[in-house]
């Protein structure tokens, strides 16, 4: 019988789910092998998602052949993450667009136009 597939709780990147591929790339590398094949393993069982896995297997291979974790910590900050809203603008700023002059056509009040 094969050992069932990690679950979420398990994972060394607990938002993992939420990570677009380039931050997840960045994050794996602060991970040691056994922790990128708890990762690998759960992504096969669940999303399958071919350039995750591909990006999985490469750092695996790049650990197995002698490259280390790197410095950092996997629960850094995440700045693909929106903050908070901006505060709501001011009542008293001008939205007001500036005046502009109508064009002269068609306007018989204005005096640039000519009459007959």
């Amino acid at each position: 019988m094969t050992d069932p597939s990690p679950t979420h709780a398990d994972l060394p990147l607990p938002d993992y789910d939420h990570l677009p591929l380039a931050s997840l790339v960045q994050r794996v590398r602060t991970l040691d092998g056994a922790g990128v094949r708890q990762v690998l393993a759960y992504e096969r069982a669940h999303g399958d998602r071919l350039p995750v896995t591909e990006a999985l297997e490469q750092r695996l291979g790049e650990l197995d052949g002698g490259a280390g974790p790197s410095g950092g910590s996997p629960l850094g900050a995440t700045p693909e993450k929106a903050g908070q809203p901006a505060a709501p603008r001011d009542e008293t700023m001008a939205t007001d667009a500036p005046p502009n002059n109508p064009p002269s056509q068609g306007d018989p009040t204005n005096p640039a136009q000519p009459r007959t």
